[in-house]
């Protein structure tokens, strides 16, 4: 189980109510919001292995010079390089590094790169050998999609990780006509995601898109097809494209997740007993959080 990190404690932050009674306290709701996704998910889908994914760095450099206006909306007032983040927030995430560290569940990143290239990595690193299970709110994973491989996203958008929508590639063809994860990733890319700052092909949105995918196989079928004339492709839709060809030559850089990101060796076994007790007793005293510890030490087994 590979999780997204950012995009869960994200959703903690904005869906777990604030308990201070005075504004003197720690901010603490992402923090046990995310403690308890994870017993939540453990419980409820035994994973072997868990790993939280980490953005070393949330908008690299090879994805800004290929798409100079990737991520441009989340940059803090001022800044070139800082994400805009809730300001309750901001001294939660080192508390949720020191709570994985306590428990002793693997947190991995890499320089120059995202959660979701970490994420992309280890699952090709997993190469079919074991299921994976992605957890994420960020639609940009369903590329990874891969029943063949046992590749599946719990897709937490909608229902949150007690009742995640599970993405098979049945899922793809069902809502986006896409057959595979591959597909969707060729589909995004022409449809673009202003969430992320791509400005995809105009005037071909998502079932254009999705059927340009399925006529000529991928994006790389749809361009050999427009650069030879296929009269299938003409009027607008011809002239958009032409238009788009050096958006479409950079932005596969972009939307495509590393798979070769330099995570090191990772184990991430579920941890057996707490690895750090003093730690850990240190975040349950600072932080209230006991509750939350122990719910994530009983559904590893761990006794208390």
């Amino acid at each position: 189980m590979l999780l997204d990190s950012a995009s869960l404690y994200f959703r903690a932050f904005y869906g777990v109510p604030d308990r201070r009674r005075t504004p003197q306290e720690p901010p603490t709701n992402a923090v046990r919001g995310f403690l308890d996704m994870i017993a939540t998910l453990v419980t409820t889908h035994a994973p072997t292995h868990l790993v939280a994914c980490w953005d070393n760095d949330w908008r690299p450099a090879f994805r800004v010079a290929a798409i100079p206006t990737y991520k441009t909306h989340r940059l803090a007032s001022g800044s070139d390089a800082v994400e805009d983040t809730p300001e309750d927030l901001v001294p939660q995430v080192p508390v949720i590094r020191d709570a994985l560290q306590a428990l002793g569940i693997a947190r991995v990143g890499a320089d120059g790169y995202e959660a979701d290239d970490v994420i992309g990595t280890l699952t090709h690193l997993a190469g079919g050998r074991m299921p994976v299970d992605v957890v994420t709110g960020d639609r940009d994973l369903f590329q990874l999609v891969d029943d063949a491989a046992g590749v599946r996203v719990l897709y937490t958008a909608r229902g949150g990780v007690r009742d995640a929508d599970v993405v098979t590639q049945d899922f793809l063809q069902a809502k986006y006509a896409v057959a595979t994860g591959a597909a969707y990733a060729d589909m995004a890319t022409l449809r673009g995601d202003s969430s992320d700052g791509l400005p995809g092909v105009q005037g071909i949105g998502e079932k254009t898109a999705a059927t340009l995918i399925a006529r000529y196989g991928d994006l790389a079928g749809v361009r050999r097809a427009l650069a030879e004339g296929d009269p299938q492709l003409k009027g607008a839709q011809r002239t958009r494209l032409e238009a788009a060809s050096d958006y479409l030559d950079a932005a596969p850089t972009v939307v495509q997740v590393a798979r070769d990101a330099p995570v090191g060796d990772v184990d991430g076994v579920l941890p057996g007993a707490v690895a750090d007790p003093v730690l850990m007793s240190r975040l349950a005293a600072d932080f209230g959080l006991a509750g939350s510890f122990n719910r994530v030490m009983a559904a590893f087994g761990i006794d208390g």
